[in-house]
């Protein structure tokens, strides 16, 4: 496929995903799109054709100032509707009991901001965390992770493989995914697009590890004893679509 054609197709689809609410989506399809086709006009010889392509990628380039002046919007604080402090060594604490009941079928986007996802209990956290919105977010279409890049001196590639892996099994599941690099990433937030924000203080690694390892709550995180932290339950009610 010609750069021009991906360009063109990825933005129709950042078009259509902007038409229907996917802001998250197209977000990145517009920028994925703007890229590319930057990256055609440099190579076009025609002069005329350049001159075409640039107004529409301003065009273009407009559409997304636009689209990430709604996702701020829709990323700001707005309304506490729920506080649970976890204290040093309490359980009951599962994902599922914490933020489960805000995942629902309303959910089309998720947004994660974690910055450590490197270790194998982290990766875990993570599934454990997608398995959660595929139960509760009947309709997900999008997810989109921000966290550092991380690369072991023993297995550089570890990383990007393993968030690979998670992707493609997404992707079969037709969840589009993005992952992004941040590496000033501190904050901690899970972002629904159906208007709540979820603020964890450790993030999703607030588990201990069970001790002995084979033991209640190996499985079943809420009978995991817990780090102290604090979550915050958000509510923006912004409307713009």
């Amino acid at each position: 496929m010609s750069g021009a054609l991906k360009a063109k197709e990825q933005l129709i689809r950042a078009v259509e995903c902007d038409q229907i609410g996917r802001i998250l989506e197209a977000q990145t399809l517009y920028q994925d799109g703007i890229t590319q086709l930057m990256s055609f006009v440099e190579t076009e010889p025609d002069e005329n054709k350049r001159k075409a392509f640039v107004l529409r990628i301003k065009e273009y380039i407009d559409r997304a100032d636009a689209i990430k002046a709604r996702v701020n919007g829709k990323l700001m604080l707005g309304q506490v509707v729920d506080h649970i402090s976890i204290e040093e060594n309490d359980s009951g604490y599962d994902y599922d009991q914490i933020f489960g009941k805000y995942m629902d079928d309303k959910t089309v986007e998720i947004l994660l901001e974690e910055p450590h996802i490197t270790k194998n209990y982290q990766y875990q956290n993570l599934i454990r965390f997608l398995e959660l919105a595929i139960t509760n977010c009947k309709n997900l279409k999008y997810f989109r992770l921000i966290t550092k890049e991380y690369s072991d001196p023993k297995n550089p590639d570890q990383q990007k493989t393993n968030l690979g892996q998670i992707r493609a099994d997404l992707e079969r599941r037709y969840i589009a995914v993005s992952i992004n690099y941040e590496d000033t990433l501190h904050d901690r937030r899970i972002y629904l697009s159906n208007g709540y924000i979820i603020k964890i203080g450790r993030g999703l690694h607030f588990y201990k590890a069970t001790n002995p390892m084979y033991s209640i709550g190996l499985v079943n995180y809420k009978y995991r004893k817990c780090l102290q932290t604090d979550v915050d339950i958000w509510r923006n009610n912004s409307t713009a679509s």
